[in-house]
């Protein structure tokens, strides 16, 4: 497989052009997205994301990883764009050195692309802005294999690529929807789906409720929580304990506490909670 001369100027239109969609903006008005990282790439390709372009270096291709996927882009009509290392790693984000950067259709995610199992396991996460959270989380996601993750008044861009770097690749492979609150909460309700919704200030811990059957767990973010919309009667509060001088968890860790207690509770065999599960305040 033979290049042309490596792009190798900043100014090069194709190259500013990708360098662009490091950005939101740009990334919504292209409905494209970059995607760097060797298992980043392999799962979005596994999912059926659509790649349009791959900045790659030619001296690299001597590698087995990078020599497969070139080869599996050209037969699919990819187009295939040499650059010099610097612009390589301009695209690139972070430490990534895998030789190449995907340029790819940005996928859709709506709710009514969703389908759900019988009894699912859901998880709410509303207006959660910083990208690493939202990758910690869906990674938490994909480990307890949920059934799907709404993200509620998005405050990042579901395919930035902090997201896509800090989910691991699982943002491609994790049933992921986005919408507005009010939609998330109207959805959930036409589906009978009970609602869990974590609070600092709520009268029982995590694991004195049920969490088995069809259950939506709701997490708002760090800075303002949960909005006002995540209550009512059909909604129950719960808060994960705290014995030291923070009042809360990390947002991504608090959904892995979350998620893995409901994992427990409906694997087999596993203890209910006890009898504070149908009311009252912990002891």
């Amino acid at each position: 497989m033979s290049f042309a001369e490596p792009i190798s100027s900043t100014q090069n239109p194709r190259f500013r052009a990708a360098l662009a969609l490091r950005e939101g903006r740009d990334r919504r008005r292209a409905g494209r997205i970059l995607i760097d990282g060797q298992r980043e790439i392999d799962r979005a390709l596994e999912a059926g994301v659509r790649p349009v372009e791959a900045f790659l270096d030619p001296d690299r291709l001597g590698e087995s990883w990078l020599a497969r996927l070139v080869d599996r882009l050209g037969r699919d009509g990819v187009e295939l764009v040499g650059v010099s290392p610097r612009l390589l790693e301009r695209l690139s984000y972070g430490d990534r050195d895998t030789g190449l950067v995907l340029v790819a259709l940005a996928p859709t995610r709506t709710l009514d692309d969703l389908t759900l199992p019988h009894d699912p396991l859901v998880g709410v996460i509303e207006g959660v802005e910083k990208p690493g959270n939202l990758g910690a989380i869906l990674r938490t996601a994909d480990g307890v294999s949920l059934s799907a993750l709404l993200v509620a008044d998005a405050g990042t861009d579901l395919f930035n690529p902090n997201v896509i770097r800090a989910s691991l690749g699982t943002v491609f492979t994790v049933p992921v929807a986005v919408g507005s609150a009010e939609a998330v909460r109207g959805w959930l309700r036409d589906r009978a789906i009970r609602i869990v919704a974590a609070r600092v200030d709520a009268p029982r811990h995590h694991t004195q409720i049920h969490l088995t059957g069809p259950v939506a767990i709701a997490l708002g973010s760090e800075a303002e929580g949960l909005s006002p919309i995540w209550s009512g009667p059909d909604v129950t509060d719960v808060r994960i304990p705290m014995l030291g001088v923070a009042d809360s968890l990390n947002v991504s860790a608090t959904a892995a506490v979350l998620f893995y207690e409901a994992l427990r509770q409906r694997s087999a065999g596993a203890a209910p909670p006890g009898p504070a599960a149908t009311g009252g305040p912990p002891d």
